[in-house]
């Protein structure tokens, strides 16, 4: 029998980190103003990471003793996390928002703390899969750039090693200077990336997003600044839902502007820029299916280029057009397996400019008073637009013209020159027949105001109903001034009577500071202009 302390345990190394009597690392991280140093020992740093087992080696020590590593590409924030981690075993992302995590990964697989990213890959996948599809191509290209250096590198040795064996006479080239190695470079190249990949989750994530939807990258404004490695691995793919042509036109752009001192106008090459072209493209034209294009294609696209495909495969092509039946000394590629698939849905590119799946889940939960937030798979509610201020107009009146009759709805805005969501639920129906010049109040004790984290702002802020009395506040009178929705003290209103201004203008919506009807205030200033609204119907699934 044997008994476990691991709490004690945790406990002793969390107080070993902030000891700083026997430290003899000195950790730098981030710069300028935000540059900070961390105590650390070697001792603890060795036995849990690989990575500075690596660095202390290769770091002499000062008079002191002490060796100082310098990391300025991590960020304060995620190091503190870090070294928690690697004092205590623990990571605490309740209330840390998703571009922190991500970047917390990445910074862990540098960091060759295996374990803790493929941890955080698997949750960015299962629970925040609508922020990374949000920012598919940024990522697609960090996961390349932090997680496949070691296999660039390799490809890169490889192609120069390569360059070197090839007959690159475009008069009379090698037959084979093509597709004598495909099967083997790509069986390499996949090797040495799996070995360097511990984003499994994602990539698998990833991968199939860019095999049913490549124009998410190939369109992206970066696309050409694509790393060699992340461009190959696309092309090996066999069911790339994508026509031979266009991704015959992605390479070709790619690879000449890789090259930006080659001639605008194709007419002026010369020989050397088509070899330029050639080898900078040596690894990705073996993986182009040439025999499924079409012969209109291979005339117009392909035959400007046909110096940088060589003389065997040039001919073959032609051979394939006038005796179709006949064999090719060319190795001919299967065709790619084209399907018609559908690109999951976020919920900005479905129906809101403003919000994300994870904010319906969050005020989904707070309807129906949970005390946990419904995963992305698991919310009752889908939302059913409305309303867009943007789409519309602001005017008031045109608020309660579209949303009368309408019951359990919420209203978002986006704030001018902040990342604030400000919003409320309002479970009754929204009334213009109340045409008094005095106020009307709704009385509700499900009604709740709240801010979302977004950008800037980590945490979001509910505040429930206390004064149910006075949830909401009805104005819309045609001889009087008209208000925009009314939640208490959050309030999309005009300050003055309207007429001719609306809900853009200069600070007239207003959201009290010191909290009279709602539990507590959702943000510190009281009067804000708004870029635009949404008004959602909220609608079980």
């Amino acid at each position: 029998m044997s008994f476990k302390f691991f709490d004690t345990l945790s406990q002793d190394f969390s107080e070993l980190l902030n000891d700083k009597k026997e430290y003899n690392v000195i950790i730098e991280v981030d710069k300028e103003e935000n540059k900070k140093s961390f105590t650390s020992h070697s001792v603890v740093l060795r036995y849990r990471s690989t990575y500075f087992t690596k660095e202390l080696e290769n770091t002499a020590t000062n008079e002191n003793h002490v060796k100082t590593i310098i990391k300025p590409n991590i960020s304060t924030q995620i190091f503190e996390i870090i070294l928690k981690y690697i004092y205590c075993g623990v990571v605490n992302i309740e209330n840390i928002e998703t571009k922190i995590i991500y970047e917390l990964m990445i910074v862990a697989n540098e960091l060759e703390f295996e374990e803790l990213s493929e941890k955080l890959g698997s949750y960015l996948v299962e629970s925040k899969a609508s922020w990374l599809r949000t920012y598919f191509s940024h990522i697609y290209h960090s996961i390349f750039d932090n997680n496949i250096i070691n296999s660039t590198e390799s490809v890169q040795k490889e192609v120069a090693e390569n360059s070197n064996k090839r007959q690159l006479d475009f008069d009379e080239p090698s037959t084979d200077c093509l597709h004598d190695t495909i099967t083997p470079q790509s069986k390499k190249r996949k090797m040495t990336t799996n070995r360097c990949n511990e984003f499994k989750g994602l990539n698998r994530f990833y991968n199939d997003i860019i095999t049913k939807h490549p124009n998410l990258i190939f369109e992206y404004e970066d696309f050409t600044s694509l790393q060699e490695a992340a461009l190959i691995s696309i092309l090996e793919k066999d069911n790339l839902q994508l026509e031979e042509i266009e991704i015959w036109d992605y390479v070709i752009k790619w690879g000449i502007a890789q090259n930006p001192t080659l001639p605008k106008n194709l007419e002026e090459w010369s020989k050397e820029n088509f070899k330029t072209l050639k080898t900078t493209l040596q690894q990705c034209l073996p993986l182009i299916r040439y025999f499924h294009i079409s012969e209109k294609d291979i005339w117009e696209k392909l035959k400007p280029y046909r110096k940088i495909l060589g003389t065997q495969l040039w001919d073959d092509l032609n051979q394939q057009l006038i005796f179709p039946n006949q064999p090719v000394k060319s190795l001919v590629l299967p065709a790619r397996i084209i399907s018609n698939p559908e690109l999951p849905q976020r919920v900005n590119e479905q129906i809101s400019t403003i919000i994300n799946e994870e904010h319906v889940a969050e005020i989904s939960s707070w309807i129906d008073r949970k005390s946990t937030i419904y995963s992305l798979t698991n919310v009752p509610y889908k939302l059913q637009l409305i309303l867009r201020g943007s789409k519309v107009g602001f005017k008031p009146k045109t608020f309660w013209n579209m949303c009368n009759g309408h019951a359990g709805t919420i209203v978002v805005a986006k704030v001018a020159e902040t990342d604030e969501i400000l919003g409320g639920y309002n479970p009754l129906a929204w009334d213009n027949s109340k045409h008094r010049i005095f106020n009307t109040y709704m009385e509700t004790n499900d009604s709740f105001i709240f801010s979302l984290k977004n950008g800037n702002i980590q945490n979001s802020i509910l505040s429930r109903v206390k004064a149910k009395s006075r949830a909401h506040y009805y104005n819309y009178n045609d001889h009087h001034e008209i208000w925009g929705p009314c939640f208490g003290d959050l309030k999309f209103l005009f300050k003055y009577r309207s007429r001719g201004y609306d809900l853009t203008n200069e600070k007239i919506c207003k959201c009290s500071s010191n909290s009279i009807y709602y539990e507590k205030p959702i943000r510190t200033r009281e009067h804000f202009s708004i870029l635009d609204y949404e008004v959602f119907k909220i609608v079980k699934k």
